[in-house]
């Protein structure tokens, strides 16, 4: 499993975005009856696509693989270490991208705003960020991500 979206926001900025939604994509395809035996055994009940947890305010899903960010594959995944285990997370530079493609093919103001914190945090490849958005033909809602990442401070 490996964690995308919003919930990898939080991560990667240490919570000044906080996601109530974990997803965890399902890249080695196992079985959605394993993954509900699972979540049952630690108490989260599942409610059609998603689990919850009377004493949790997150939900869970479990979205099927592959793994991508528009129609290309991730394959750069980071593991971020806690006391009680390793956690695989899509790099930042895909999280950004993640959060672009809500922008760029939805309008989605909000993704926007976290793609701007998680660049803002973690260090990305902003080559691999353009050469993406050219090939998505999205170089305009790019150059106001750009704006947004660095905006120009004005003089009075």
């Amino acid at each position: 499993m490996v964690l995308s979206g919003g919930a990898a926001v939080s991560i990667y900025t240490l919570n000044k975005y906080v996601s109530r939604d974990i997803d965890l994509v399902n890249v080695y395809a196992v079985e959605r009856k394993k993954i509900r035996a699972a979540m049952h055994e630690i108490g989260f009940q599942e409610r059609n696509r998603y689990f919850i947890h009377p004493e949790s305010n997150h939900i869970v899903e479990f979205p099927p693989g592959p793994l991508a960010v528009d129609s290309q594959s991730v394959t750069r995944i980071s593991k971020v270490k806690y006391s009680t285990g390793t956690l695989r997370v899509i790099s930042p530079t895909d999280c950004v991208k993640d959060r672009l493609a809500a922008y760029y093919f939805w309008n989605d103001g909000q993704s926007l705003s976290q793609a701007v914190l998680v660049a803002r945090n973690r260090r990305v490849n902003m080559g691999e960020l353009r050469r993406w958005s050219r090939a998505s033909d999205m170089m305009d809602k790019h150059a106001i991500f750009l704006h947004k990442l660095h905006p120009i401070s004005r003089k009075r």
